[in-house]
């Protein structure tokens, strides 16, 4: 028997919707996944299997086929775990097609069947709202990034088995709903801040210039001046951030996979500091599926370069178009994945 389930997949840092076909035909008992699948989603059979089983459910022991749509684009990541395990349950007639129809389902699934939280949330919601979704199923750990979207019903679920109970409608998940108002106000307070530093005039009036106009800037002095204290307070003396910079900062943070458990909004401005052994792919982003780098995470906000002169050649001339354009573009074979990276560069080096 066929059966669909839709999820989605992330490409640079939006989302697009992707099909997940589950075939379950008389055979020897196999279970192939086709669709450009990577390493991680080759190893979800392992999980699926394990899942099913331990959430009470009967594991087919047929020739399983599992097709992720469209199939000329590079699938990775753990995500497909819950569409897969939902399909062979649809497919073996524990639930109805009809039952789980416009919905978008995403999440990683332990041995147990318990869900696992997985990246890009808020731009899988995004998308699921332009495609006009009945609801979002997702990890409870991803619930409240997601529901930063309005319009879009986030469901949260914690197992195999509470996912199927909703599709059934045996049990009642209510929507998650986020005050943004309330966590934007409670995100935008910094742990540091600049009003803590005592004298060194000079260097705060020219930080505060430089955040005043947006400028680059270098610090000089000898070790113990403190340069890196001045740094770390230079982005609460940016202006605050929009409500729009903070969704597209958190997206990244998200695709990233640094956002954290269970948080919703990225409210203040993002200061990034890596360290001087750092790569050119680290620095812009980059890999076999290009992941934003630092110049992206630090998107609105400060990227940091502390001794400047023990930076490789190599990472601080890639560092031309980022500063020039605010954007970085990685090319590859098989695609060519565009990241904003609109930062203000602040370094320091001793003389």
């Amino acid at each position: 028997m066929l059966a669909m389930i839709r999820s989605a997949a992330l490409l640079g840092i939006d989302a697009y919707p992707v099909e997940c076909e589950v075939d379950i035909a008389p055979g020897l008992p196999t279970f192939q996944t086709v669709g450009l699948p990577d390493a991680s989603v080759k190893e979800s059979k392992d999980r699926v299997k394990s899942a099913v089983s331990n959430s009470q459910f009967e594991f087919p022991i047929q020739r399983i086929t599992v097709n992720l749509a469209p199939a000329d684009t590079k699938k990775e990541g753990p995500s497909f775990d819950l569409p897969m395990a939902l399909g062979i349950l649809v497919a073996s007639d524990v639930l109805n097609q009809e039952q789980v129809d416009g919905y978008w389902v995403v999440g990683e699934l332990a041995l147990d069947g318990k869900v696992r939280s997985v990246r890009g949330c808020l731009s899988i919601a995004l998308a699921a709202r332009e495609h006009g979704v009945k609801g979002l199923i997702l990890p409870a750990d991803n619930a409240r990034e997601a529901a930063v979207v309005s319009g879009v019903p986030v469901l949260p679920v914690k197992n195999l088995r509470e996912a199927c109970e909703l599709l059934m409608g045996r049990k009642k998940v209510i929507p998650v709903q986020v005050d943004l108002a309330g966590e934007f106000k409670q995100n935008s307070q910094y742990r540091l801040d600049f009003c803590d530093v005592k004298g060194q005039e000079h260097a705060k009036r020219a930080l505060e210039i430089a955040a005043a106009g947006g400028h680059n800037i270098l610090l000089v002095g000898p070790p113990g001046s403190g340069k890196t204290m001045l740094a770390k307070r230079l982005p609460t003396i940016l202006p605050a951030m929009s409500f729009e910079e903070a969704i597209q900062s958190t997206r990244i943070h998200s695709i990233a996979g640094i956002l954290g458990r269970r948080r919703a909004l990225i409210a203040t401005r993002p200061f990034r500091s890596p360290h001087h052994t750092i790569s050119d792919a680290g620095l812009i982003g980059g890999g076999t599926v290009p992941k934003p780098g630092e110049v992206s995470l630090a998107h609105f906000g400060v990227l940091f370069l502390d001794e400047l002169p023990e930076f490789n050649k190599n990472a601080l001339e890639v560092l031309r178009q980022p500063l020039e354009d605010g954007l970085v573009t990685i090319s590859r074979v098989q695609s060519s994945l565009t990241f904003p990276a609109q930062f203000m560069l602040a370094a320091a080096m001793n003389p």
